[in-house]
């Protein structure tokens, strides 16, 4: 029975977290934004997140997913890389403090001011890395 009240109070909190979004629902300056940065994406999908609009694509046939807030400043970019390419500095921190954790996938970063950040899932956390792979946070995926 607890298990079930468990498994019912997490559904149910799943939607505040990030929220499937038909195009149509997207603002105009988000659309805009992300146009005129990723031309020639394809498979978009959004999401709502944290009142943010994310959109996940290929582009190159490789996929990222970008952050842009509802003026449609853009905030970030994602672009899935191998777990082999992380800096050395943030393999030895994975190693070390999740040893026995697998790792889930990585990251490449590219934010607004101009950083590199990596970031490496584990057991439903991001553990975020500067460019060099020092370790910065970590935050629920």
């Amino acid at each position: 029975m607890k298990k079930m009240f468990f498994v019912a109070l997490i559904l149910a909190t799943i939607p505040a977290f990030a929220q499937k979004l038909d195009d149509s629902k997207v603002p105009a300056p988000v659309k805009k934004a992300f146009t005129e940065n990723f031309s020639g994406a394809t498979a978009i999908k959004w999401e709502k997140e944290n009142g943010n609009y994310e959109a996940g694509f290929k582009q190159n046939n490789q996929k990222k997913s970008a952050t842009f807030a509802p003026d449609g400043a853009w905030m970030e970019t994602e672009q899935s890389i191998e777990i082999s390419a992380l800096p050395p500095m943030a393999t030895a921190y994975l190693a070390k403090n999740y040893k026995v954790e697998k790792l889930k996938e990585a990251a490449k970063l590219k934010m607004a001011n101009g950083e590199i950040h990596y970031e490496a899932e584990v057991k439903g956390l991001d553990i975020i890395f500067d460019e060099k792979g020092n370790f910065i946070k970590t935050q629920k995926d």
